[in-house]
């Protein structure tokens, strides 16, 4: 199977099951060395998706999906990559059914013809929405709005962040092919998945925003701290790693298989002091006041991280976010009855949405007056480095 006929039905896969990318192509048996090639086109498309339907739609209506999504695919290659026209136009044939190449072809030399359309409408330039780009409008103004769309249609950096149990920046630093941005993430101009030092622990793969609730958790050695929603486990390594294996970790998920995954990565990691449990964080689980520091890095909308989900935008409706925001609310409720007092519990979410962010933190603290909030940050992921990303920081109070 090529390339374009494994991204073909990956791209199926995920518009009209409402799937993820990387879950499918993880599922995928893509040849080695096609998965560049693949993963190229299938983000490629997903991040263009509406400006690529733009170019073509007005010649054709109506369109079975996946004849679509090789429409798409062509036009994506014609006018997103080096690949030579003649030759899309000529493998293009192959994706689809033998009835439908005279009109698939018709349609692609109209497009060829014509040059890419540009447009000033942003829903269609940027592929993004018109609800989302109007909720980013209300909350955050136009400027910076435009900033974080641009931003979701860039080909996101892969970030390592070292595992301290097993190596050292230092260590690292003698490999010329790593570049350190900060005292624990960098790049590498080759795979991080493919290295020895991914396959042997040594280093994670971990976006530098996910690494700031943890920083902000501020854990110590010896501490009881509670990740209730820690799959698939890199924040609990490093909560672990700091607290040099002393104290425990406990570490929960609502599924089996994810807290399998989590004690996977503790033993390739090396930390010892991590108890996964099976758990469904909106129920009591567990005593009152029994840990010192606590994370709630909650399920969310995902809108902070477009850039490597970009078939979220497209799946997301503005009805899954009252039902987000309700389970959002009952974890931090319930999770925030388990600190001690003079604990911190971090409130995190990998969104940009208000209601999911400093408005769930700003009614919650109207309901629980013992509770302070020291600190709370919005990362956007025009930042250099960093995905979208929400943290507050509260404390809940001696007396």
């Amino acid at each position: 199977m090529s390339a374009r006929s494994e991204a073909l039905n990956i791209l199926y896969r995920i518009m009209h099951d409402d799937g993820y990318a990387s879950l499918i192509m993880r599922e995928s048996k893509i040849k080695k060395e096609e998965m560049a090639s693949v993963t190229n086109i299938v983000y490629g498309v997903l991040r263009n998706y509406t400006y690529l339907e733009y170019q073509w739609r007005k010649y054709a209506k109506r369109t079975k999906l996946k004849t679509a999504l090789a429409i798409d695919i062509a036009v994506f290659e014609m006018f997103f990559t080096n690949e030579k026209e003649y030759a899309i136009l000529n493998e293009v044939h192959d994706l689809v059914n033998t009835h439908d190449q005279s009109f698939v072809n018709a349609i692609l030399r109209k497009v060829q013809a014509n040059g890419l359309q540009t447009t000033e409408v942003k829903e269609i330039l940027y592929s993004h929405p018109k609800w989302i780009i109007d909720m980013w409008n209300a909350h955050y103004g136009e400027e910076t709005t435009l900033k974080i769309l641009e931003a979701d249609q860039k080909i996101p950096k892969v970030y390592g962040r070292i595992n301290p149990l097993k190596i050292t920046k230092e260590q690292l630093m003698n490999d010329p092919s790593i570049h350190f941005i900060n005292e624990e993430s960098f790049t590498m101009h080759q795979s991080i998945l493919a290295s020895d030092y991914f396959k042997n622990g040594q280093v994670l793969i971990q976006n530098p925003a996910s690494i700031l609730p943890v920083k902000y958790l501020d854990v110590k050695e010896g501490m009881q701290v509670l990740d209730i929603c820690a799959a698939p486990g890199g924040k609990t390594q490093l909560i672990s790693s700091y607290m040099q294996n002393t104290g425990k970790v406990i570490a929960c998920d609502l599924y089996e298989h994810r807290c399998q995954l989590i004690d996977q990565l503790m033993k390739k990691c090396g930390n010892t002091n991590v108890e996964t449990k099976v758990n469904d964080a909106t129920k009591v689980s567990f005593e009152e006041e029994s840990f010192d520091r606590i994370l709630c890095d909650v399920p969310c909308s995902g809108l902070g991280d477009l850039s490597h989900k970009p078939e979220i935008r497209y799946h997301l409706k503005p009805e899954n976010i009252d039902e987000i925001i309700h389970t959002q609310k009952k974890i931090l409720e319930i999770s925030s009855s388990y600190l001690k007092k003079g604990g911190i519990l971090v409130y995190s979410t990998c969104t940009l949405n208000k209601k999911e962010n400093s408005g769930q933190i700003k009614n919650f603290l109207k309901e629980h007056p013992e509770f302070t909030c020291i600190e709370e940050r919005t990362v956007f992921p025009f930042e250099e480095h960093y995905d979208g990303f929400y943290i507050a920081k509260l404390t809940k109070n001696q007396e």
